[in-house]
């Protein structure tokens, strides 16, 4: 007699989510259930609900699509659609899981509600809706303390899923022997549109003093080099007060980069177009990035980093995560909400980057302000030339990164889930 079919239904957000959450839990959950007898094995499909968030960049559903792992993938314009009518979208099996990763938790809390779902959470920093989650899948004890008593026994501490992030050490000898910075500008378009044109005179101004430093930009999933092209033209404002501009992107027919940019002061910077890309970051010997879920993807890999934010550009209202973000897009509101981010905000927010908002102290370094690409190449360098601060972070980054193995906890708990409803 053929087993009914569980349906798994995972709700995420943004391309960060997606790549170091998503994928490698329902990987491994794949990996267990392919390991058993084939009459032993699990039926069950997986969904995946995009949810609204201002974190995301729009490009998640396509990016979802190509991995060709899902039976559905809804797009979170249609989210309240989805919820009110889920029958006119698909099929849904009798019996199933939601599985929370990423975004906000209430969004899983009411689709698990509708779909009359089991609902497991993963809880990076807080458990907010105990009472409607059958389990709770924490990364910290101090988690588990902050859920009221009478739910506590819903929780399990599985640890940190950034712990996970692979460490092959299979990389091409290109990067062996030399001295490399990655640069990451960003992956919403809002952010890219400061980014471009600021990283690209920032690496101008690294290849000035030293051209020994090689150069490498990991492309996000979520954009691609048209839209680098775009953002260091005249088709962008910003790009106006930047004086390094793209003169080609070259196709390049190597194991390791996809692309090589030449700014217009012959500076090359390799492309990787492969994602995630966390064994060339790792040869790395610092990134250069923006405000962002990856500050702590590099904090998981523990690579030295310089966070960056250009604070005179905020009259791009956008590009901000957030509530900001949503408001900087009227633009009645755009010049009042600057001039509060810039006097209040900034002043009274303690840290932006995840590995110091984590260990509540500054690990990695910040630089927020009215800032030049000159002045973080000019700190770039001294931190690449003198490698012992860099071990000081590399350090850091070590000791508060948790213990490996909660992708295969996760992963086991939506199994033994399956298992109970099959």
């Amino acid at each position: 007699m053929k087993k009914k079919s569980i349906a798994v239904v995972v709700i995420t957000n943004g391309p960060g989510e997606l790549s170091t959450w998503v994928k490698p839990v329902l990987n491994h959950l794949d990996k267990i259930n392919n390991s058993l007898n084939k009459n032993n094995r699990l039926n069950f499909t997986i969904r995946l609900v995009l949810v609204p968030c201002p974190n995301a960049t729009g490009a998640e559903y396509e990016v979802a699509k190509s991995w060709n792992q899902f039976e559905l993938v809804t797009k979170a314009k249609i989210f309240w659609k989805l919820l009110i009518k889920p029958y006119k979208f698909a099929k849904w099996p009798r019996k199933g899981v939601v599985v929370f990763l990423g975004g906000d938790q209430f969004w899983s809390v009411l689709l698990s509600i509708r779909l009359g779902y089991i609902n497991i959470t993963y809880a990076e920093w807080v458990a907010r809706w105990p009472r409607w989650n059958n389990i709770i899948a924490a990364m910290n004890q101090d988690i588990k303390k902050k859920i009221p008593k009478k739910y506590r026994y819903k929780c399990k501490v599985i640890g940190d899923l950034m712990a996970d992030i692979s460490d092959n050490k299979e990389v091409s000898s290109n990067l062996e022997g030399e001295k490399w910075i990655a640069l990451l500008p960003g992956s919403k378009k809002a952010k890219l549109s400061v980014g471009i044109p600021y990283f690209l005179e920032m690496a101008d101004h690294i290849a000035e003093k030293n051209n020994d430093i090689n150069l490498i930009i990991p492309i996000a999933p979520t954009t691609n080099t048209k839209e680098y092209l775009f953002f260091q033209s005249n088709k962008n404002p910003i790009a106006k007060h930047y004086s390094s501009k793209i003169k080609r992107i070259k196709s390049m027919q190597s194991s390791t980069f996809d692309y090589v940019i030449e700014t217009s002061n012959n500076t090359k910077i390799y492309l990787i177009n492969k994602h995630p890309c966390h064994e060339i970051l790792k040869k790395c010997d610092l990134a250069i990035t923006t405000v962002g879920a990856n500050t702590a993807e590099l904090a998981a890999l523990t690579l030295p980093m310089i966070v960056v934010l250009p604070t005179q550009h905020l009259n791009v209202m956008n590009s901000w995560d957030g509530l900001f973000g949503i408001i900087g897009k009227i633009s009645f509101f755009n010049k009042f909400f600057t001039f509060i981010i810039e006097n209040w905000y900034l002043k009274k927010k303690k840290f932006f980057a995840w590995p110091n908002i984590k260990s509540k102290k500054l690990i990695v370094p910040e630089r927020i302000g009215h800032i030049s690409p000159k002045q973080i190449a000019k700190e770039a360098l001294f931190l690449v030339n003198n490698r012992k601060y860099l071990r000081e972070q590399k350090d850091n980054l070590s000791m508060q990164r948790g213990k490996t193995g909660a992708v295969e906890k996760l992963a086991y708990i939506i199994f033994n889930s399956i298992k109970k409803l099959s």
